[in-house]
């Protein structure tokens, strides 16, 4: 079968992960900012989950996730300071296949001018498991707007040009990036 373009949008499906000791349904508003832009965007929500900050059951999770074949994009708020519970870096990054430096960078860089030298204390990441896109963010609802709308929208959009992570996920079968003149 020959692959299709990626000019027009394809809707993705986006499980989003909060990751917290204290929070539950009524107060995840970290949570909900990702599932109101990830819908309102066009994508779909797969699954959401609240999940102490525990390394092994964010690893159940997020395994469970990556093996599905329903879900394409895992977005996870909280867990990436450097307290004594913050573990979402240590459980979810030996679960990549490949991992997307740029992505926690590129976050700390956009943070600088949002947050100052803060940001050197977020430990956000990203990576590639099984045809799932992985960002991991931190827990504030400021956080995670600037993560959605600066970084993971765009690079989860299928036909943001030139490069997206939509042909590299599960269930799409597309070209990949154009070439850079």
């Amino acid at each position: 079968m020959a692959k299709a373009s990626l000019d027009e949008f394809i809707s993705l499906n986006i499980a989003v992960l909060t990751v917290s000791d204290t929070r539950d349904e009524s107060t995840d508003t970290s949570g909900k900012v990702l599932v109101d832009r990830l819908t309102e965007a066009g994508h779909k929500l797969a699954e959401k989950a609240i999940v102490k900050d525990d390394v092994y059951q964010l690893r159940a999770i997020m395994s469970k996730w990556i093996a599905s074949e329903d879900v394409q994009v895992v977005i996870s708020t909280g867990g990436t300071g450097f307290t004594a519970r913050d573990n979402t870096p240590e459980a979810i990054q030996p679960l990549f296949d490949k991992n997307i430096e740029g992505f926690g960078e590129i976050f700390r860089h956009i943070s600088l001018g949002e947050i100052g030298t803060s940001t050197i204390q977020s430990r956000a990441l990203a990576g590639m498991a099984n045809g799932t896109v992985i960002f991991c963010v931190p827990g504030s609802s400021n956080a995670c707007k600037t993560a959605w709308d600066k970084l993971i929208s765009e690079q989860i959009t299928s036909n943001h040009k030139p490069c997206n992570f939509a042909p590299h996920l599960k269930g799409i079968n597309a070209n990949g990036c154009e070439t850079r003149n």
